[in-house]
């Protein structure tokens, strides 16, 4: 059962902005929620204490750094417990940039940005047929991404 956080509403608008623009200062925040930059700066400092928030990261458009294939990888394990090591695994591989344990025809669902086909093909043949625990892989490229965007957060139930 998920721990009770003691947010309130002006919690969840600081969030909901910084996820929109992490670059905006704590003053300008204050002035754009009424409050003060100090107001800001002891929340964010509370909210990271508190582990909702994890840091905040450059957003970077990896076609125009040559980065021309985003694949997702579905993998078939041999046992599910075998998840943590395989996980422990795919992460030692920078191109995967995602890992998620699913239900329904996979074990674990990934996502794999490459520079091109060469690159994911030596990650599909390489790097993740070495991994012990992983019985076949299922490969779709992504041809496009529509939208990429963070969920509305509130504090409604």
């Amino acid at each position: 059962m998920p721990v009770k956080l003691n947010l309130d509403k002006l919690d969840y608008q600081i969030m909901q902005v910084m996820m929109e623009n992490a670059e905006i200062s704590y003053a300008d925040l204050g002035k754009k929620l009424f409050v003060s930059g100090g107001t800001i700066h002891v929340r964010i400092k509370k909210l990271q204490e508190m582990g909702v928030v994890k840091g905040t990261r450059l957003n970077v458009d990896l076609k125009n750094l040559g980065y021309d294939v985003i694949a997702f990888i579905g993998i078939y394990l041999e046992k599910s417990s075998l998840y943590d090591v395989v996980a422990k695994e795919l992460k030692k591989i920078p191109e995967i940039v995602r890992v998620n344990y699913t239900t329904g025809n996979y074990s674990m669902f990934i996502e794999v940005v490459c520079k091109d086909i060469q690159q994911l093909r030596f990650i599909l043949h390489d790097e993740l047929q070495k991994i012990k625990g992983i019985e076949r892989t299922e490969t779709l490229i992504s041809l496009e991404e529509s939208f990429n965007r963070n969920v509305l957060v509130s504090g409604e139930q």
